[in-house]
């Protein structure tokens, strides 16, 4: 096993005072995704300035410009905003692309201020992804932490805590591919990813069925894992259960515990579809095969559902999730489900176990994350959530097994879509995501397992905030919300003002009127953070 933690010239920032001493004086010249401007055209001569003041904030600007002469963002006497004792402490999730894939922080000093901006409002800490196709890149065995070291100092020296999602997928989004040495592997075996009843392979993340496989150069994914768990905690031990407090582990699509039933948008027709079984790789083919036999229905194991729906069909037009007499209510359709969802839940299970191992004498939360998988939930067969993996019915409460094995290991479940509600929700897709937290939630309750709240995505739900607080107000027992994410959308005028009131509402008491921004500051942060896509 090699480890390489040497800086480079991107990341030295992190090295050294320089966030300190020029945080409050970065250049702006470009966002996390895309550049910062101003509809105003003064802008290009003039410094962008945050004004805010309370009883417990004195007033302070936030400025980037491109003078050579370090100003100090706050001042010595200045003291920081505490949440609330008791109440829910507020993440914010830094972009997905932060740390390239070539292991540089991508626009390092606008990542500084906007930290130390959320430091400011009273944010609690950072949610930080950190791919394997990053540090792991080139060779199995070696690591390279570089980008993600150099961004958990910055964050210590702030004073925030850091809650890191270890990514075991590749993400389109954030152009992070698997790790180059996996992808060759998959081009000569492509039976180690997912493949749908087409022939068509997703190979963002490994086969379920390849969990305990030895397909990566004579170990199994699980054994890799472990691997890079471990020498993860070597390289940030100055940093667990101080700064570091918690840790998620990917678990699938997009870090979910899910099966990638959704992976051909471009096929998908608005919300009509309900996605397809991801059944089809030799692994899986073969984990369904045994199963039939030792069921004594052997060619039961010869494929999945014949009658289930493509990716842009409706789902009740088919015979297997039809309401009444469907094939999903049938002895076979039991089996299939059954198997289906078990391979699931065996593989987030030996992925929970091997984080609970390797971090058990490091004092941290470990936490998987569940989707919300809301489509479709009005019905009686719950098409998108059994594509998903999860056997959720009018008949079956899906999610005991699920919580079931987060409680087993003593781990916490991550629960997004927090900022949805069921009145703005398309009518054709007969979606409830409030009756579904409801049900995951109360499965939660019942055994003891603590969830932990995400929003969707960045002004994507009309009165998010609003939700969002309702959720927070009504689930006591949840200790942690992660907003999602820094960005361009995050810093933009329509969406950072309501961010920042959102902020205070958890943090603060009401303001007395002599406390609240000027009607001309609140422009001025407005106007000038705005941020365009590129």
């Amino acid at each position: 096993m090699e480890v390489s933690v040497m800086g480079s010239s991107q990341v030295n920032l992190g090295r050294n005072d320089l966030v300190c001493k020029e945080v409050g004086n970065c250049c702006f010249t470009k966002s996390f995704n895309s550049n910062i401007s101003s509809s105003s055209s003064s802008l290009k001569s003039s410094k962008l300035c945050i004004k805010l003041r309370s009883k417990s904030l004195n007033r302070f600007s936030l400025k980037a410009s491109s003078c050579s002469q370090p100003e100090p963002l706050i001042s010595k006497n200045n003291r920081e905003t505490k949440t609330t004792d008791g109440g829910v402490k507020l993440f914010v999730g830094l972009p997905l692309d932060t740390v390239s894939s070539a292991n540089t922080i991508n626009h390092a000093r606008a990542i500084a201020v906007g930290l130390k901006a959320l430091k400011l409002l009273g944010v609690d800490g950072i949610e930080l992804p950190v791919w394997w196709g990053v540090v792991e890149k080139e060779t199995r065995g070696k690591y390279d932490w570089t980008g993600y070291l150099a961004l958990a100092e910055i964050i210590q020296k702030l004073g925030l805590k850091l809650h890191v999602s270890l990514c075991f997928h590749a993400s389109e989004e954030a152009k992070i591919q698997l790790p180059e040495w996996v992808s060759q592997i998959g081009e000569s075996d492509p039976s180690i990813f997912f493949k749908d009843q087409s022939g068509q392979h997703y190979k963002d993340s490994l086969s379920f069925a390849a969990t305990d496989v030895p397909v990566l150069d004579g170990k199994t994914p699980v054994q890799v894992y472990k691997e890079f768990c471990e020498s993860f905690k070597t390289a940030f031990s100055p940093f667990m259960g101080s700064t570091i407090t918690g840790i998620s582990v990917g678990l699938g699509p997009e870090g979910e515990l899910r099966y990638p039933s959704h992976h051909n948008p471009s096929k998908m027709n608005n919300h009509q579809g309900a996605g397809e079984f991801q059944c089809y790789d030799k692994y899986m083919m073969s984990s369904l095969k045994q199963y039939a036999e030792s069921n004594g229905n052997p060619l039961w194991g010869l494929g999945g559902p014949h009658d289930a729906p493509g990716y842009d069909q409706p789902p009740m037009t088919s015979s297997f999730f039809k309401e009444n007499e469907g094939s999903w209510e049938t002895t076979y359709g039991n089996f299939f489900l059954s198997w289906y969802s078990e391979q699931l839940i065996s593989h987030g299970s030996r992925l929970l176990s091997l984080a609970s191992e390797t971090f058990h004498d490091v004092p941290i939360s470990i936490c998987g994350k569940v989707p919300l998988v809301h489509s479709w939930y009005k019905t009686r067969s719950h098409p998108s959530e059994l594509t998903a993996g999860f056997y959720n019915t009018a008949n079956r409460d899906g999610y005991v097994e699920v919580v079931e094995m987060f409680a087993k290991h003593s781990c916490q479940i991550i629960l997004p879509g927090m900022d949805l509600s069921d009145n703005l929700q398309p009518n054709k897709s007969l979606s409830s995501p409030e009756l579904l937290v409801a049900q995951i939630t109360s499965c939660c309750r019942k055994h003891g397992v603590e969830m932990l709240g995400q929003n969707s995505m960045v002004a994507n739900a009309p009165n998010g905030f609003e939700q969002i607080k309702k959720k927070l107000s009504s689930e006591k027992e949840m200790s942690l919300f992660t907003y999602q994410r820094m960005g361009a959308d995050f810093f933009s005028p329509e969406h950072f003002p309501a961010f920042t009131q959102f902020v205070r509402s958890l943090n603060q008491p009401e303001l007395d009127s002599d406390d609240q921004p000027t009607k001309q500051e609140e422009r001025v942060a407005s106007n000038h953070l705005q941020m365009q896509a590129a």
